[in-house]
């Protein structure tokens, strides 16, 4: 604490020498001017002494015939004195800080994280329609809005999370295209129930009901919108018909067989690109949309150009609206050329094995495939259909409308 009170008021290191340093330490004692790192080095002394106490060492070095010399300045008023004199360098300092300061209070950057079947760029568009962007303040951003914006517009995310981390609006999101049944009882409200329809036509494989009313068996051909399992469970009277209905969740593993079809086609003549090996890099530099950099002087007749750039930040998720990076342009001329039926296979089956990757994921089994490769007016033209394995059942909120109940009329006393 004294050392913080010193550094506030501000002190000096001194040297002091001549006829007696000794009685000029005595009569600062005797004037209350403290004096502290006191260090004998034969000829002089060495010390510390407050600002204040120095100007009253006039007196006292006159008396004793010993003479003072400042060697060191510490403290607040020496700094602002240094910081007076380098003023313009302060200014722009204090402007640089202010200006950091105003920019943290923007989206820089926004991140999507967990996202497999809905892309990026899909995830930009929607933002881009919502107001979310780049360059809008942080205090304009209603999380829980958007998180339940994101879940009510793609049905596929099942949670969502959004954070501003410094700078930057970071999104998480997780995917299922299955809606879990535990899920689906706690979004019911109560009195009512949900049925489980079919989402594509096909043939019922297999039906294992765990809560609701079955309305189909294996076997069965089914339509898209088929209601497969009633989540309205029938009480009946005594003479058999029904009383009331006990709603609840439908639940059941039903596999369904059903066709998947693909239609591409490619045409015969394609320009293909041959690349002369001439190419230059062109640096840039970007504040926000606004983009500089050097003039161009490649003259290609016919060229690619592909920009890489990396946005700037500081610290972690400090990012800042400023990028670098460069064009890379490269010259290419074509040449007309004609697929080869083996390059045609090729690259519908490239395409077949994408097709089913994706059906594999959401968890289709592929069983068999027809393909059907034609060629027709210079278009070659494929169609292939899959005959598939896959879970069926989606739930809807059940259309049975409950009975009222009435009660018994009582007959009349018979006399």
């Amino acid at each position: 604490m004294i050392q913080v009170i010193r550094y506030i008021k501000g002190y000096l290191a001194i040297r002091v020498w001549g006829f007696s340093p000794e009685r000029f330490m005595n009569l600062c004692s005797n004037h209350n001017i403290f004096l502290w790192d006191i260090e004998n080095h034969g000829e002089y002394y060495t010390m510390k002494i407050s600002l204040k106490g120095f100007f009253k060492l006039k007196g006292i070095t006159r008396k004793t015939g010993t003479r003072v010399a400042v060697t060191q300045r510490y403290g607040l008023p020496f700094l602002s004195t240094r910081m007076w004199r380098r003023r313009i360098f302060m200014l722009g300092l204090l402007g640089s800080l202010l200006f950091w300061i105003w920019m943290s209070g923007f989206i820089w950057a926004v991140e999507i994280e967990g996202n497999y079947y809905v892309t990026d760029d899909v995830f930009q568009d929607f933002f881009a329609e919502n107001g979310i962007r780049v360059g809008m303040k942080k205090k304009d951003i209603e999380i829980e809005t958007l998180e339940k914006a994101i879940r009510t517009e793609f049905g596929i995310v099942t949670w969502t999370s959004a954070r501003i981390d410094g700078t930057r609006l970071l999104i998480q999101v997780k995917e299922n295209d299955l809606i879990s049944v535990e899920e689906n009882r706690t979004s019911l409200p109560e009195g009512e129930g949900s049925d489980l329809v079919a989402g594509k036509e096909g043939e019922i494989i297999s039906i294992v009901t765990r809560s609701g009313v079955p309305k189909v068996s294996a076997g069965m051909t089914v339509e898209k919108g088929d209601v497969l399992v009633e989540g309205g469970v029938p009480i009946l009277n005594e003479d058999g018909t029904v009383r009331r209905y006990d709603y609840c969740a439908a639940d059941a593993d039903i596999m369904l067989r059903c066709v998947y079809s693909m239609r591409d086609e490619i045409k015969e003549k394609y320009e293909d690109k041959i690349y002369t090996g001439r190419e230059k890099e062109y640096p840039f530099f970007m504040f926000g949309t606004k983009k500089a950099g050097i003039p161009r002087f490649d003259g290609y007749e016919k060229w690619d150009e592909v920009e890489e750039k990396k946005q700037l930040k500081l610290f972690k998720n400090y990012y800042l609206p400023v990028y670098i990076g460069h064009d890379l342009v490269r010259e290419y001329v074509t040449e007309e050329k004609i697929y080869t039926q083996n390059e045609v296979k090729q690259l519908f089956e490239e395409k077949i094995i994408k097709f089913i990757e994706t059906l594999e994921e959401k968890g289709v089994q592929i069983v068999e495939k027809n393909v059907t490769i034609d060629k027709v007016s210079g278009v070659w033209k494929m169609k292939v259909d899959f005959l598939a394995v896959e879970k069926t059942g989606t739930p809807r909120k059940t259309q049975i409308v409950q009975i009222q109940e009435t009660e018994p009329e009582e007959n009349p006393a018979q006399e």
